[in-house]
């Protein structure tokens, strides 16, 4: 018998694991599992096929236990983040309630362009029981069921209905999370009869495999054309994105805005792309942006946009630039890369960028150009260091960011995510090295902090293990997903909590009061069904999993009390309150598209509308 004819009967849960196991990367010379493992929850969905195989393979693919369906989902985002979209982390949960717990997180990886694969129970094939245990019924559909509701949040959706089906669907499943243009979350759905159900699978089929990334390499039209467009510029400028860490492409952009002297701004994924006191870091741009970099982005004339999907918080909802302003977009997504009447440049950024290089020998940005770029630089930086300085004033997001950067290594990971903190740590982190911030934005969704830090901690345990993760988090955003501080002390992946409080969802609170509305349901102090508003104990909550923890009162305090977690072994949090009304960052915002009430009987409100649609005409039509 051939190697080719030699099979090996596996239940499909056993083969999906076995197959996983076999999945190599390749990254940086060195041969690493391109999965490192998953987050579970079990249940009757799961556990008795899938589990079972899990627990034959715990020493290749480690399975970390879950407290919530959606916090594993969000801790897999994190990890793929931390190692740069090159491993993934699975996701398994039980049918029903279990899994559709996973549609948000599979929404964030969505949005966000990160690989996760999801391993959920289905219902039975045979429907010899139906219906069954947490089955949702579509009398005029069977075939319809709650894993359905996963094909508009996922790049890659297949129900399994016979053994075989996962020799072709597993490869194409991992060939989406690796590919640069398509990379999102893979959904496999696993009726609990087939988990169990046995097949004469080929033994070739599970051979290792090493899987490297593809650089898709641009076209040299394109690349002649946007040399010649650049080649044109009087003012040109870099907005730098997330996809350029990526594609480990940061070296190609410094040497390529060196060479020409272009400024750079970021975008809030593409933060740390630089360092911040590199000379033509000139800020972040857009909604949560920099005086500095919105300030050349409305005069520039050709804008090189290199690995970013142009989301209306970096575009200001396309009033950020001059309507004559021509756009260069370098992406290795098609549809990226040909946004607002773009000159295209579809290929991997690294090799765009060197490419692009080659084409633009010899040019160089005006000095009056980078000498006003870096003028506006400094000013922000001043403002900064004002903004973020304890003083006699309330406490505040922007003073408690401050202390920590002051302190914190500069390989330590800054975490956050939804409300007020995104645009606080994005406007005020000064980047100590290159890749080290995660401000989630993308699905811009609240509970991600904790959570994706435990998978970002999980990574960075497994690279640089002597480094912390930061999170700050709201104590909105702490009291909707919490409990993976629980699940950080479990399995000893130590985090640095700050949780500042400021009574609410207060930043919801800006936007309704910068509206013209009254304070309504947003601030515990302005619920109308609250009785009697008190403050949570924070402190005492998070000891309760497990954590080290304490309250301060001031920036010095938590200056000190960073210190002793920076020396901690263990998970610790860290609370302080912030006032919800003063202290926010007040400059570096561009014009954000909201919609307001055209009529209304509150005058405050129809001031308001007619100001923020003052400044509809400064927004591009789409060319």
């Amino acid at each position: 018998m051939s190697t080719a004819d030699k099979t090996i009967r596996l239940t499909t849960a056993q083969a999906i694991i076995r197959w996983l196991s076999n999945q190599f990367i390749e990254i940086d010379g060195q041969e690493l599992r391109l999965c490192g493992g998953g987050f579970g929850i079990f249940g009757h969905g799961n556990v008795t096929c899938l589990g079972e195989a899990l627990h034959i393979a715990r020493n290749e693919l480690p399975l970390y236990r879950g407290q919530n369906e959606q916090s594993m989902g969000f801790a897999a985002a994190g990890y793929s983040k931390q190692w740069l979209r090159q491993r993934f982390m699975f996701c398994t949960a039980s049918a029903g309630p279990g899994t559709s717990n996973l549609l948000t997180s599979a929404a964030l990886a969505h949005a966000n362009r990160l690989p996760m694969l999801m391993l959920c129970g289905d219902t039975y094939v045979t429907r010899l029981p139906d219906p069954v245990l947490q089955q949702l019924e579509h009398f005029g559909d069977p075939t319809l069921g709650v894993n359905d509701a996963f094909r508009s949040v996922v790049r890659y959706w297949d129900r399994i209905t016979h053994p075989a089906q996962i020799i072709q669907s597993l490869p194409n499943a991992v060939a989406t999370m690796l590919d640069p243009a398509d990379c999102g979350p893979a959904f496999l759905g696993l009726p609990q009869d087939i988990q169990g159900w046995v097949y004469d699978y080929p033994t070739v089929w599970f051979e290792k495999k090493v899987h490297r990334i593809r650089r898709q390499t641009p076209d040299e039209t394109e690349i002649a054309d946007a040399a010649a467009l650049l080649a044109s510029a009087e003012r040109p400028m870099i907005i730098a994105g997330g996809g350029v860490q990526y594609s480990r492409a940061v070296e190609e952009l410094t040497n390529f805005a060196e060479t020409h002297q272009i400024p750079v701004v970021e975008t809030i994924a593409g933060r740390a792309n630089m360092i911040a006191t590199h000379p033509l870091n000139i800020g972040p741009i857009g909604v949560t942006g920099s005086n500095s970099a919105n300030a050349i982005a409305e005069q520039a004339d050709v804008i090189v946009a290199v690995g970013t999907r142009l989301q209306d918080f970096t575009t200001g909802s396309w009033t950020a630039f001059a309507k004559d302003a021509r756009f260069i977009s370098i992406n290795a997504g098609r549809h990226d890369a040909g946004k607002h009447m773009s000159l295209p440049v579809v290929g991997d950024a690294k090799l765009s960028l060197t490419a692009l290089a080659q084409k633009t020998t010899g040019y160089a940005t005006p000095d009056n150009w980078v000498a006003e770029a870096k003028r506006h630089r400094a000013d922000w930086d001043a403002y900064v260091a004002d903004n973020v300085a304890p003083g006699n004033r309330p406490n505040s997001y922007a003073m408690a960011i401050g202390v920590v950067n002051e302190l914190c290594d500069k390989r330590d990971r800054v975490v956050a995510a939804a409300g007020g903190l995104p645009a606080e740590v994005t406007a005020n982190w000064r980047t100590l090295e290159r890749g080290t911030v995660d401000v989630e934005f993308g699905f811009s969704c609240m509970g991600y902090e904790i959570s994706g830090a435990w998978g970002a901690r999980i990574a960075q345990s497994e690279r640089e293990p002597d480094q912390d993760t930061i999170v700050f988090i709201g104590d909105g955003s702490y009291m909707m997903l919490n409990s993976d501080i629980y699940s950080s002390v479990l399995s000893q992946k130590k985090l640095i909590i700050l949780v500042l409080d400021n009574g609410g969802f207060a930043v919801i609170n800006k936007l309704q009061n910068n509206t013209g509305n009254e304070s309504f349901n947003n601030l515990i102090a302005d619920c109308p069904t609250i009785a009697e508003p008190f403050a949570v104990d924070f402190e005492s909550h998070a000891r309760a999993q497990g954590a080290i923890s304490e309250t301060v009162s001031n920036p010095a305090e938590l200056g000190e009390a960073f210190k002793r977690a920076k020396k901690a072994a263990r998970t610790t949090v860290i609370c302080m309150q912030v006032d919800p009304y003063e202290g926010w960052t007040t400059e570096g915002h561009t014009w954000w598209e909201c919609g307001t009430p055209q009529i209304s009987e509150n005058e405050k409100v129809r001031a308001a509308h007619e100001d923020w649609e003052s400044s509809r005409p400064k927004q591009r039509k789409g060319v």
